[in-house]
């Protein structure tokens, strides 16, 4: 598996760039290194409702920890899952129940440069994530 991102190098890499442009660049390049699933596991349950592009999700508990295998048919959209997954991969359920996504996005300043049905679709994700992670806490 390709390890991602942490949180802390993607705040410090965008700010490295001087515009959003340049920003968007390298979100649609951390797509890259996205944890992929198959064709044959994108199934019509992994879909993440809410979300204009089609985006899948394929949780895996292992040793208390959660992953997630991702895929979406919009390039922008892979590299914002790589965003969220760099907070999430591998963390536990309470780790990823506590942590502060909104915060987070914040500090990106993301949600002022992404459309809002965009935005609407990145915070489906994160509330479907969520959930499942507290399905696994209980």
């Amino acid at each position: 598996m390709t390890k991602l991102p942490s949180t802390t190098d993607i705040i410090e890499d965008l700010e490295f760039f001087d515009d959003w442009e340049e920003r968007y660049q390298y979100i649609i390049d951390l797509s890259k290194q996205l944890p992929e699933l198959s064709e044959a596991e994108r199934t019509d349950d992994r879909i993440v409702k809410g979300c204009q592009s089609s985006v899948w999700l394929k949780p895996t508990i292992d040793d208390d920890r959660l992953f997630f295998d991702v895929a979406s048919d919009a390039v922008i959209v892979s590299g914002l899952l790589v965003l969220v997954l760099a907070a999430y991969q591998g963390q536990t359920a309470k780790t990823i129940v506590d942590f502060d996504m909104d915060n987070y996005f914040k500090v990106l300043d993301l949600e002022r440069h992404i459309s809002m049905t965009r935005g609407s679709g990145l915070r489906a994700i994160v509330a479907k994530i969520r959930e499942l992670a507290t399905q696994h806490s209980s």
